[in-house]
């Protein structure tokens, strides 16, 4: 089971169940749906506890919302974790573009 956590001044928070059983933090940085005709919806998250001035590692899901909650998916096909990285890295190219002018 997933918690949602939404603050407008806050960024927002997920907790995801490790394998140990404890909720970890993780912070939403974006979510995106692929041009693909699949409706499918992708969220990528980065630790929640981590130093962010350090380079954080990016964990990608797909994800479902239902009645406010939300369901995560690892994305195991190679294929979609291919468009996912690409969307992604496209995405992180033209939000850095934007603030830079």
């Amino acid at each position: 089971m997933t918690d949602v956590h939404h603050n407008e001044e806050e960024a927002e928070l997920i907790y995801i169940t490790d394998e140990e059983g404890n909720d970890e933090p993780f912070e939403v940085i974006m979510r995106f749906e692929l041009d693909d005709g699949t409706d499918r919806k992708y969220m990528m998250v980065v630790p929640a506890e981590e130093d962010s001035e350090e380079e954080q590692e990016v964990f990608a899901f797909r994800y479902d919302e239902e009645d406010g909650e939300i369901k995560l998916y690892p994305i195991e096909d190679p294929a979609e974790w291919d468009m996912v990285e690409e969307t992604f890295n496209t995405l992180i190219g033209e939000f850095g573009e934007a603030e830079d002018k």
